[in-house]
């Protein structure tokens, strides 16, 4: 019996990889939509009761929890929407070489950040 090996890996000596990443994320933005889904239709659902109702949503959004709440909101869908178009050219047999899978993954990644930023900040050029 060998007592030096460990019964299953674990964080100490498991070696991450950026598809592994991505997949945990996918999975937990997933959930994390979930819950903003029903918080948009909350917020929309304000507006048939009233504007103080209304109000009480914005002074949230407007103060700067609401900002990072709203930064993370758009990060949230955002990564899910590159995962997801990433699982699409999996389902149809392309993009499972090890160098693909990196490149795929870290676009993902820094494509959210990317894409979050270009959003927020064109928040106020458009006429909504």
């Amino acid at each position: 019996m060998k007592e030096n090996n460990p019964l299953s890996p674990h964080i100490q000596i498991y070696n991450w990889h950026i598809s592994s990443l991505v997949s945990i994320s996918h999975r937990i933005t997933g959930i994390v939509n979930y819950f903003l889904s029903i918080f948009i239709c909350i917020w929309a659902s304000s507006l048939f009761f009233g504007e103080s109702a209304y109000e009480i949503l914005k002074l949230f959004l407007n103060s700067i929890f609401g900002k990072f709440f709203i930064i993370g909101f758009i990060w949230s869908y955002v990564f899910q929407i590159l995962s997801e178009i990433r699982h699409w050219f999996w389902d149809i047999g392309l993009g499972f070489e090890l160098k693909t899978t990196k490149v795929t993954g870290l676009l993902v990644i820094f494509g959210s950040f990317l894409l979050t930023i270009l959003i927020y900040s064109s928040r106020g050029l458009l006429p909504i």
